[in-house]
């Protein structure tokens, strides 16, 4: 098997013809993220919407976005009929978003499902009752390195998978997005949840979830920013994630990877974005296979900031227009990332298990 033939044919789907993307907040991520990654893709995108009409024209002008709204109804009223409407909203406002837009439209959500398996819950009966096709996003998924380790596996290089890594030590500044400031929840839920998701993509769901989330003391005025979560597979597979945003002292000691093992092969992937953020190093993915001499760098093009963006959207439009059979981060497979969520929050306040007493004679 030409392992590396694989890794390079390793895309994320895509539409035949892009459809009319009408983009609704005009926020940091949209700016740093989505826009950039649907230029890269030349997804055309028609209109931009926010309250702030200041900021969604200075976004329309550097962009080149035709259209400027500052209601959901004029950006609705202006959309293409087959428009995909890109909700970059924070998680408390996608209940308010999501009952104005047209009944069987196209919807990208931005992470988290909501704050809460309740608001997910809701969000989840939102998008069944107006018959939505509605996609989470969920993108590390598809980040370059994501997909060329799939495809390495899927070509046999690994073998069974029975070990599965996610180690983040960085400096986190929270401080860019204010909205956190009075998060109730924080590490978990808004950036960890990628490595739930990604964990699920590989495995399903876990039969359990043990968890512990704490407040730094570097930011406590902060939700809990450090976090471990150790994923129930069965007594043959160890999966966890270990994350301290809090670690802010020589940048080259700061660690950011998944790493998998298998019964012929091992694989880790660097995601550059979180080391020396917002700097950041390129994405890459190392892999040996059993007999092998050494470790390999295997061929990524790209990083998970912007083009895993580029994924979200294209397999939601390749579902939309019946060019893909399955929608992988479909508001109905994210329920059970939020569902894993709430679960590690759980665990995390019941506890752990008190040391048994001693009867000394």
């Amino acid at each position: 098997m030409d392992f590396e033939k694989a890794m390079r044919e390793a895309v994320a789907p895509r539409p035949k013809v892009a459809r009319p993307i009408v983009l609704v907040g005009a926020g940091g991520i949209a700016h740093d993220a989505h826009l950039p990654a649907y230029k890269k893709a030349g997804f055309p995108v028609v209109a931009v919407v926010d309250k702030d009409r200041e900021k969604a024209e200075a976004l329309a002008k550097k962009f080149a976005i035709p259209f400027v709204a500052g209601t959901i109804a004029e950006a609705v009223a202006y959309a293409p009929k087959d428009a995909v409407f890109d909700c970059t909203v924070p998680a408390p406002a996608q209940r308010v978003v999501l009952p104005q837009l047209p009944d069987g439209a196209v919807v990208l959500l931005q992470k988290p499902m909501g704050e809460t398996l309740a608001e997910a819950m809701e969000i989840l009966g939102l998008c069944r009752s107006k018959g939505l096709t509605a996609a989470v996003n969920f993108q590390l998924r598809w980040a370059p390195n994501m997909l060329a380790a799939r495809a390495l596996y899927d070509a046999g290089a690994m073998g069974a998978v029975h070990d599965m890594e996610v180690s983040v030590s960085c400096h986190m500044p929270w401080e860019l997005w204010s909205f956190l400031k009075t998060a109730p929840r924080l590490e978990i839920l808004y950036h960890s949840i990628h490595y739930v998701d990604l964990v699920r993509s590989w495995f399903g769901n876990p039969l359990g979830v043990y968890a512990k989330t704490v407040r730094s003391p570097r930011t406590a005025e902060l939700a809990a920013t450090k976090s471990v979560i150790t994923f129930d597979y069965g007594d043959d597979k160890r999966v966890f994630i270990a994350a301290n945003h809090s670690h802010d002292f020589d940048p080259k000691m700061q660690r950011s990877f998944v790493q998998w093992e298998g019964m012929e092969g091992a694989m880790r992937a660097r995601m550059g974005v979180n080391l020396n953020y917002p700097v950041g190093l390129p994405d890459n993915l190392e892999y040996i296979v059993r007999g092998d001499a050494g470790w390999s760098e295997g061929p990524v093009s790209g990083n998970w900031f912007p083009d895993a963006f580029m994924g979200s959207m294209g397999s939601l439009q390749a579902y939309a227009q019946g060019e893909a059979e399955t929608l992988p981060t479909s508001v109905e497979d994210a329920i059970d990332t939020m569902r894993t969520v709430e679960a590690a929050y759980i665990s995390s306040e019941r506890g752990g298990v008190e040391l048994p007493g001693l009867e000394l004679e």
